[in-house]
């Protein structure tokens, strides 16, 4: 990392009872982070029905928070490297608890999409700022368990997300699901701006600062993105005109054309200001030099690195099944095994969070027993889970009867739970800690676009062709590939992590 973010002194020192008390609120919040996302997953059926919906768009608003997160995660991944990372993630729970709030008010597919691309904005915020935290705050042997902590809001409030909303929708409709899911953010938003950084110097953090002081989020939009802001709002003037006339995917293309050119524009904005050396007033501030240089590092740190190939091509193959199975979950089960939305969502979000709490738990805890023995650890744990699982999901979709049905779900994503937390901390073991936000940012880029992105609207594609029982297979067999590909990591990560150790 360059600048003087490398100057820095050293933080303060925390006792174990913070670090853990931070790990638990980071965790609370990643558990809301994905209940946000998944909860609209229980609601596809009651939106399709009343929105007049295809499994098509129902994939395509499955992936529109993942498309804007994707494109979002590294750059804020670099902002958290040269800013404060607690700002970034009290900003982030805002900005994704208020418009999955929103989701309740919309009229039409192209604004439900325009509010589900915007929580992958906020989502984008917390996931690189978090994992650095926690792995500042639990450095060495114990970071995997961390991890896994950490991860265990994945599985926890992704399932939670499932049951919670089908449980809503059942009783109060699906607009209440959204707005009830929203509030509970905003609290935690407060408290992790008050989070003390374990690695950087005390500074004063308020999000009225980050969001309308003289450098804040507001100041930078008028200043740095004019043109994408413009783009942005006649986009959506013209997609919301454009979706009560046309086809309603014609409103999304309007929008996503206008916001890149309104990018494109600032881009070309951007190069002529550094070509003039008026570092001082691009998007970063005076470190935007360093701020490129240090998204090119973290691209030539990934290439030159063979282990964190080996995670980033597994990591979008586990992101195309595991996050495919929990979307398209609730839609196949009410299909196939004749069940109501709410009873579909109510099963696997109860099952779903037994199994996943304890196969993403057990996984960090496994994965850091075996360190002790083996460097190859971690990767083994995650291999190990995948190669189990997968076969026992495909297994799964197979089954009709509902006696079955539990107990071979219960034992398949316990075992692709294992993934979460050792994954993540391979990552932060093969990377000098100044460069890995920025790196877990490129990795979130990378296996979402590269994953789930596809993996939703191609299954719904799939299903309007073949239905639901066919597409679904393709889910569990390409997390099976990752689980083959992350093998390969085996001979490398010995390497790579002696290269990083002081």
């Amino acid at each position: 990392m360059t600048g003087k973010t490398g100057a820095a002194p050293p933080g303060p020192s925390l006792t174990i009872a913070y670090r853990w008390y931070a790990l638990g609120l980071l965790a609370l919040i990643n558990l809301l982070n994905y209940l946000d996302r998944n909860v609209i997953f229980a609601l596809f059926e009651p939106i399709k029905r009343d929105l007049g919906l295809t499994d098509t768009q129902l994939g395509w608003l499955g992936s529109a928070y993942i498309l804007v997160f994707s494109v979002a995660a590294l750059p804020f991944g670099v902002i958290s490297d040269l800013r404060s990372r607690r700002a970034v993630i009290a900003a982030g729970v805002t900005v994704w608890s208020a418009f999955t709030a929103l989701g309740a008010a919309v009229r039409n597919f192209g604004q439900l999409f325009i509010c589900r691309a915007a929580v992958g904005v906020g989502e984008a915020a917390f996931g690189p700022a978090a994992a650095s935290l926690v792995a500042d705050y639990f450095p060495g042997k114990g970071r995997a368990a961390a991890m896994g902590v950490l991860s265990s809001g994945i599985a926890l409030g992704g399932v939670l997300g499932i049951g919670l909303g089908g449980v809503l929708e059942k009783h109060y409709g699906w607009r209440v699901a959204f707005l009830v899911v929203g509030i509970p953010g905003m609290l935690c938003a407060m408290a992790a701006a008050r989070l003390v950084d374990p690695t950087r110097p005390p500074s004063t953090v308020t999000l009225r600062a980050f969001f309308a002081g003289r450098d804040g989020a507001l100041a930078m939009l008028r200043r740095d993105f004019l043109c994408t802001m413009i783009g942005t709002v006649l986009g959506l003037g013209a997609a919301v005109t454009l979706g009560g006339v046309y086809d309603s995917k014609l409103d999304i293309a309007v929008l996503g054309a206008a916001m890149g050119l309104g990018l494109a524009g600032d881009i070309l904005r951007w190069v002529r200001l550094i070509r003039r050396g008026k570092v001082a007033t691009t998007p970063l501030g005076g470190e935007l030099g360093s701020a490129i240089d240090d998204i090119v590092s973290a691209v030539k740190r990934v290439l030159a690195t063979p282990t964190l190939m080996y995670v980033f091509v597994a990591g979008a193959m586990i992101s195309f099944g595991m996050n495919g199975i929990v979307g398209w979950g609730p839609t196949f089960i009410a299909r196939e095994l004749g069940l109501t939305s709410s009873q579909a969502a109510t099963l696997l979000g109860k099952w779903g969070l037994l199994a996943g709490t304890a196969g993403t738990l057990f996984g960090g805890g496994l994965a850091d027993w075996l360190r002790r023995y083996t460097d190859q650890a971690r990767v083994i744990t995650v291999a190990l889970g995948l190669l189990i699982g997968a076969p026992a999901a495909i297994w799964l979709l197979t089954v009709r009867d509902e006696a079955i049905f539990i107990p071979v779900f219960f034992g398949a994503f316990f075992f692709l739970s294992w993934y979460n937390g050792p994954l993540t901390a391979v990552i932060f073991d093969v990377v000098p800690a100044r460069v890995g936000a920025t790196v877990a940012g490129a990795y979130l880029l990378f296996i979402h676009l590269a994953g789930d992105a596809i993996a939703f609207p191609l299954v719904g594609a799939l299903s309007d062709r073949f239905g639901i029982d066919r597409a679904v297979f393709v889910l569990p067999s390409v997390a099976l590939l990752g689980g083959l590909v992350v093998l390969g990591a085996l001979r490398t990560v010995g390497a790579d992590m002696k290269r990083v150790t002081p």
